[in-house]
């Protein structure tokens, strides 16, 4: 009779340690679609607040000809700067982005000229780390444009899909943005509300191309603007886009390996003299010291590695 109560006991007792965790589970369950659901909500929000602080507000004529306009006008620096903090995602407006790096700059000056007193030494390294935020934020742009490279393939066989089954071309775009991650998602939705908005979807998808700034895109909207105007099967044109799109993928990861020996040996010729500073720094600091009371080598040396480091560049980074 006791091996009976055991089990009995046993089984309630797993039994309710069971519904326990099955209440709990729902529970947490029910909350992360609740947070799911918000910040969806508060993403729509400001992809519409966005598209409304766009191009919704403009001539439509005027911006549907923007497109072939900036293709023959040299961007400005501001321009430039302006489309560097678009395509890289951030929500930092550009004056914060400046006063980021005019704080990097600072910080790094200050100490060189309070605990050193070197005026010299303390500009150099103060116009050296200035620039770091940019810098993190072109290291953005190019993650994203990235994963946009990476997501376009299968956003356009979806569309492809979705437009065989009868919807149209913006519906085509709401489903990559409800289907998808960001940032195609986020792209694709922005492009969704400004036709919602009012806006042509001409000069939407032409906004699409340059907020991005991928070729692949640029090309995808020149084949929709070409489809509107003569027609033709879309679906099979963005089967064929998506081979294309995998197919310059599948070259760019080629050239990436072909040149990764040299981007290597940049790497290491640019690491070592820092490094060769570094350590004898550590072994023989006062030898090291007279380095730094010729400011003027300092300034040369890095002047130097900052052109053969572009050069380089130039050298194992180009378009096709």
């Amino acid at each position: 009779m006791s091996i009976w109560m055991v089990a009995i006991a046993f089984l309630a007792g797993f039994s309710l340690i069971f519904a326990l965790n099955f209440m709990l589970a729902d529970v947490g369950e029910a909350r992360r679609l609740r947070a799911r659901r918000r910040l969806e909500e508060e993403a729509r929000l400001r992809q519409r607040a966005q598209a409304r602080a766009s191009l919704a507000y403009k001539d439509l004529y005027q911006a549907a000809a923007d497109g072939s306009a900036e293709v023959q006008i040299r961007p400005t620096l501001r321009e430039r700067f302006m489309t560097l903090i678009n395509e890289s995602g951030v929500t930092m407006r550009p004056k914060g982005l400046l006063a980021a790096c005019a704080c990097c700059g600072v910080l790094v000056f200050l100490p060189c000229v309070l605990l050193w007193q070197k005026w010299g030494l303390g500009t150099m390294f103060g116009l050296v780390a200035a620039p770091l935020p940019l810098v993190y934020v072109a290291f953005l742009r190019v993650e994203r444009r990235g994963k946009l490279l990476a997501q376009l393939p299968s956003a356009f066989e979806l569309m492809s899909r979705t437009l065989r089954s009868g919807q149209t071309i913006a519906q085509a775009l709401h489903a990559v943005a409800d289907e998808f991650s960001a940032p195609i998602s986020e792209e694709f939705g922005l492009c969704y509300e400004q036709q919602n908005l009012g806006l042509s979807p001409e000069a939407a998808m032409r906004e699409l191309a340059r907020r991005t700034g991928l070729l692949e895109l640029r090309i995808f909207v020149m084949a929709v603007m070409i489809h509107r105007q003569t027609g033709g099967n879309m679906s099979e044109l963005l089967d064929k886009l998506s081979r294309v799109v995998r197919d310059r993928g599948r070259i760019r990861g080629a050239i990436k390996a072909l040149t990764a020996e040299g981007l290597l040996q940049a790497y290491v010729l640019l690491a070592l003299p820092p490094g060769l500073l570094a350590v004898m720094w550590v072994t023989n600091r006062p030898y090291a010291q007279v380095l730094f009371e010729h400011s003027w080598l300092l300034v040369t040396a890095g002047a130097s590695m900052t052109l053969g480091a572009y050069w380089m560049r130039r050298i194992v980074n180009f378009d096709f």
